[in-house]
């Protein structure tokens, strides 16, 4: 995974330094990431959520079509199980979560070809901790065309059960511990005894299902489904929402679908399973929605309501000073952010307006 940080000053006079090209196969994936600090924060009375150092957790869980980039990637040509059953047929044939195709027999005549069915956007489901962890190492390696995923942030070297996993030192990407994502879901943030708050929408009070931009909404059911506002259900209806549906229920660190949409995956060992939180569209309980509901499942298992998100490092802070000239030659992907007063230039009232643009890949 490259994290990669971006910068301009909209400056006269002078450059301090000159762009230079990245040589670097450029990822397939990125993911967009939120940075988690507060670092050293006390635990909630739940005895989760204290994390001492600082890092990134993805925004939103991972979608269909980052994970449909990831098969195509890995999975075209292979006889490997571990990488043929990174697809379930379930994310084709299952209308609720629908999903990838595949097509093809995984030869080099005819290898296997996935695509996506309807809204990449939703988050993949019927995926093991196996998978994700196999997606992480994936990201860890560069998200390229032959990217290893036995190796990186877990060595696999084709395993598909058992727990006897841990992250790798020096692991850029990975399945976030379940401190690591208790933090990003209830912590308030701001200092180091801030509090938690009960759901991970910035509320004590249990949260509601209308789509949209209404504060304190999940997409869980709750007497009716979030997507139909109906108590019927149909196998022919995909109950998934968007990455960022419900655009007014962010966490404090600003992540969304931490609670409803799918359960997630971390790196919680239960006895023999692995942690899940979080809750989902299936499940009619808000207390899965909770900070006090802790999940589990067996790792190899595959299931409709069950997903993940990433953690990564925290992306790197560099000031970059340019000219108007050489800034005037970005284009494309600078997207300016942040804007920062950084000082008054001699015999000028002009400033340096420092733009800051982050982006992990």
């Amino acid at each position: 995974m490259k994290t990669t940080t971006r910068f301009t000053a909209v400056a006269v006079l002078f450059a301090a330094f000159t762009l230079t090209p990245n040589l670097q196969a450029e990822p397939l994936v990125t993911i967009e990431t939120v940075t988690v600090g507060d670092t050293g924060n006390a635990a909630d009375t739940t005895g989760y959520g204290a994390v001492a150092e600082v890092f990134a957790i993805g925004k939103y869980e991972v979608t269909i079509a980052q994970y449909t980039t990831f098969l195509n990637s890995v999975a075209a040509v292979t006889s490997e199980s571990y990488l043929i059953n990174l697809w379930s047929h379930y994310m084709e044939s299952k209308g609720n979560i629908a999903g990838i195709s595949r097509s093809g027999d995984g030869t080099l005549v005819s290898p296997y070809r996935y695509l996506v069915i309807g809204s990449g956007n939703r988050p993949i489901s019927y995926v093991s901790w196996f998978d994700a962890a196999r997606f992480a190492n994936w990201m860890n390696n560069g998200a390229t065309n032959g990217a290893s995923t036995e190796t990186g942030a877990y060595t696999l070297n084709g395993a598909t059960n058992g727990v006897g996993f841990t992250k790798n030192p020096g692991a850029t990407c990975w399945i976030p511990s379940e401190n690591e994502w208790y933090k990003a879901a209830y912590y308030k943030g701001g200092a180091t005894n801030a509090g938690y708050w009960v759901y991970p929408t910035q509320s004590d009070t249990a949260p509601g299902n209308l789509i949209g931009g209404v504060a304190n909404q999940a997409n869980y059911y709750n007497g009716v489904y979030a997507v139909t506002q109906s108590s019927d259900y149909s196998d022919s209806i995909n109950y998934l929402t968007d990455a960022g549906a419900f655009s007014g229920s962010a966490g404090a660190y600003n992540t969304f679908d931490q609670g409803g949409n799918m359960f997630e995956w971390n790196d919680a060992v239960i006895g023999s399973s692995r942690g899940i939180r979080g809750g989902s569209w299936a499940n009619g309980l808000v207390i899965t929605v909770r900070s006090s509901d802790r999940g589990y499942d067996v790792p190899s298992s595959e299931r409709s309501f069950v997903g993940f998100r990433v953690a990564s490092v925290s992306a790197p802070v560099t000031n970059v000073i340019l000219t108007v000239e050489e800034a005037a030659t970005l284009s494309g992907d600078w997207q300016f952010v942040t804007e920062i007063n950084v000082g008054p230039m001699t015999n000028t009232s002009e400033f340096y307006r420092l733009k800051i643009r982050t982006v992990v890949e």
